[in-house]
């Protein structure tokens, strides 16, 4: 399948350049489909003590955290600003410390090497990505507790785009820059927004299919109001 040779690819390019340059890489184009067909916008629920939120109703480890949504399926992170993608493949330097440290219990499906570890710890990345990842991000477990930014609010203007009316890839930029006025401060995520949420000079209005589109369906199927706790459940959010 072409998009998950991407993936593939991404991925020993990765491995294959030095760690000085591993620094310069950024979020990718979103292109690929990873099999999450979400009937609509899920329910989102905030991460005790965290700006990141998850879906507990969604049989993924699915996560929204600075104005985008995050996957971590087949040991590799994706992230995406639909929640349904499509998605871009993001090289373990660059995901963000505050999604590292979600703990164990909020991965709704974990991968079996996270068997064993305590639920209410992060999972053991370096552990899992080896010395010269755990090297270059010795203080990735630790945060300022003075610091933590407030949760994104969850862009609930998508709730309208589902089924057939999930837009294309050609018209999710517009329609986001159009209605989600959220500005991250994750510098990667920064610069994603730069390069492809900005209106289209030539996106607007555009329609039919276009390679890499968003999946339509009804695979995975999520309630559309289900309580949240701490009062961060997706229907009492606004767009900023």
């Amino acid at each position: 399948m072409r998009y998950r040779w991407l993936a593939t690819l991404g991925l020993l390019l990765y491995t294959a350049a030095p760690a000085s340059a591993a620094v310069s890489i950024s979020i990718g184009v979103p292109s690929i489909d990873i099999g999450i067909h979400l009937p609509g916008l899920p329910s989102l629920t905030i991460v005790a003590g965290s700006p990141v939120y998850y879906a507990p109703r969604v049989n993924a480890n699915f996560f929204f955290y600075d104005g985008m949504y995050w996957v971590y399926q087949g040991d590799n992170w994706y992230c995406s600003s639909w929640y349904n993608g499509p998605w871009a493949l993001v090289d373990p330097q660059i995901v963000p410390g505050f999604i590292l440290r979600v703990p164990v219990r909020y991965y709704r499906r974990p991968p079996p090497y996270f068997h064993g570890w305590a639920a209410k710890a992060p999972p053991r990345w370096g552990e899992h990505w080896g010395d010269n990842w755990e090297q270059e991000h010795r203080s990735w477990n630790q945060v300022d507790r003075a610091h933590v930014p407030p949760p994104a609010p969850i862009p609930v203007y998508q709730r309208k785009y589902k089924g057939k009316q999930y837009p294309t890839v050609e018209q999710q930029p517009v329609l986001h820059s159009k209605n989600y006025k959220y500005q991250p401060h994750e510098p990667v995520v920064q610069e994603h927004y730069q390069q492809h949420d900005a209106p289209q000079q030539h996106g607007q209005g555009q329609h039919g299919g276009q390679q890499g589109q968003g999946p339509h369906g009804g695979q995975d199927g999520q309630g559309q109001h289900g309580q949240g706790h701490g009062g961060q459940e997706n229907g009492d959010e606004h767009d900023k």
